[in-house]
């Protein structure tokens, strides 16, 4: 699939399909620090007490609406093929999805969405929807992981929450808040770029050690 041209296999998508970009980012932790975080100050760093409390962690579940940066998340206590079905169903049962033409869900290998059984059941459900495997090892191609490194910098950097129902909150909050700012990701790295770099390597390939 070329996202930037919006293509699947060679044929323009019509305004009636859709790309969600969907992954998970898991065991987030609540930390309770010792002592209060302190902001930066004129000259000063951020001060982060190195001493916390564990008070649980929750798997964030998240897609992206990669042309429309549209974005859909939720927490769930752990990670898995059930938490992802309520994720797919989250977004499928809302307008424009239930009634598109097609729907792909670009996902990667993990175990909650791995492989042919995995499509099969997912479509068994929404005839329209399409789940497309990204290539192993390469999950980072996945839109969705430029959402949660943003969201890893403004919202879970510094690590300090009073409870696991605040994170969440905070989670959620941002999530909302995004949207009213978001864009496209606009992809600068094309397919033609890729196949340029790839003929600079030596051939053959060296082993690995």
């Amino acid at each position: 699939m070329d996202l930037y041209q919006r293509l699947w296999k060679g044929r323009k998508l019509s305004a009636n399909e859709f790309v969600v970009s969907a992954d998970e980012k898991t065991s987030i932790q609540a930390r309770s620090r010792k002592a209060k975080s302190l902001p930066t100050q004129p000259g000063q760093p951020m001060k982060i007490e190195h001493e916390y409390k564990r008070l649980g962690a929750w798997a964030y579940l998240a897609a992206l609406d990669v042309h429309r940066a549209k974005l859909f998340g939720r927490c769930e206590p752990k990670n898995g093929i059930a938490a992802f079905d309520r994720l797919v169903d989250q977004v499928m049962r809302q307008w424009p999805y239930r009634r598109a033409r097609r729907v792909f869900w670009i996902v990667d290998n993990g175990s909650a969405h791995r492989g042919p059984q995995a499509a099969r059941r997912r479509q068994a459900k929404y005839s329209n929807l399409v789940l497309v495997h990204g290539p192993i090892h390469a999950s980072w191609l996945n839109q969705i992981d430029i959402y949660f490194s943003i969201l890893q910098r403004k919202v879970l950097t510094p690590s300090d929450f009073r409870s696991l129902q605040e994170l969440a909150q905070r989670l959620l909050a941002f999530e909302r808040h995004y949207q009213t700012i978001a864009q496209p990701f606009e992809w600068r790295f094309t397919r033609k770029d890729l196949t340029a770099w790839l003929r600079k390597l030596p051939r053959p390939l060296p082993k690995a050690a």
